[in-house]
């Protein structure tokens, strides 16, 4: 049976963090590691956390260089098959979600496995606001603005320790360039599970201001740079189009 590591990494996250933890405690499958990396909250995080005592495999607290940094702790901790990265502020979309995930890996025996993402209203969760929908993945499609959903993509640990983890030299886009690694780069095989995986409440630094998502695209062109891949000077343009399209989508129960 397939052990799962799943992440959580938070700072002053108190607001949301139950959901992601209780999300992450009521799935049906069996065999799971939790690891919650803190960033020395000085909010009520803390205290939420530990009501969960052991239930909690793992639970660290203490100064970081940013997200990325604490996701680099919490894989090198990781001792699971297949690794989830759940942000304080998100929740699996369903009970069954490992259970679905697990079942993929064993089907596909493939090296990543991931799906569908649904940006949330934070107060209103029930509520839809983006839903991004993603595919198959065809190498070269990165270069023409498709990525999967981080949030909704599981990995194995394997891979991390073949390929490397976070490159704490992007501020904004580490997730993109190591997605770029693996997948176009590394040539990593992956499956698309078509349901959605993760809400996310929408919000995020990334997308706080206009400045940021300017950088965040200047990063993300970097990142083929320094992985020796191609792209067109157009790039930021091919990936404004499938997020802008991912307004009009609605996911049918």
């Amino acid at each position: 049976m397939l052990r799962f590591s799943i992440i959580t990494v938070c700072y002053n996250s108190g607001k949301y963090i139950r959901s992601a933890i209780d999300s992450v405690l009521h799935q049906e499958y069996g065999n799971i590691e939790y690891i919650i990396i803190d960033g020395a909250s000085s909010d009520n995080t803390v205290d939420i956390i530990k009501i969960f005592g052991n239930k909690i495999s793992s639970f660290i607290s203490e100064s970081d260089s940013g997200i990325y940094d604490a996701m680099n702790k919490g894989l090198k901790m990781a001792q699971g098959d297949i690794i989830g990265l759940l942000n304080s502020d998100d929740f699996y979309s369903n009970e069954k979600v490992l259970e679905s995930v697990a079942e993929y890996f064993r089907l596909k025996n493939t090296d990543c496995v991931y799906g569908d993402l649904i940006y949330v209203n934070p107060e209103n969760t029930g509520k839809t606001v983006r839903y991004w929908k993603s595919r198959e993945f065809i190498p070269g499609s990165f270069r023409y603005g498709w990525h999967p959903p981080h949030p909704a993509l599981f990995i194995r640990n394997d891979i991390y320790r073949k390929h490397g983890y976070f490159n704490l030299n992007f501020k904004l886009a580490a997730d993109f360039e190591l997605m770029l690694r693996f997948f176009e780069k590394g040539k990593i095989s992956a499956s698309y599970m078509p349901e959605p995986i993760v809400k996310m409440r929408l919000g995020g630094a990334t997308n706080k201001s206009i400045k940021n998502i300017l950088l965040q695209n200047i990063e993300c062109y970097r990142a083929f740079k320094s992985n020796g891949l191609g792209v067109s000077l157009f790039y930021p343009v091919y990936r404004l189009i499938p997020k802008m399209s991912q307004y009009f989508l609605k996911w049918k129960n």
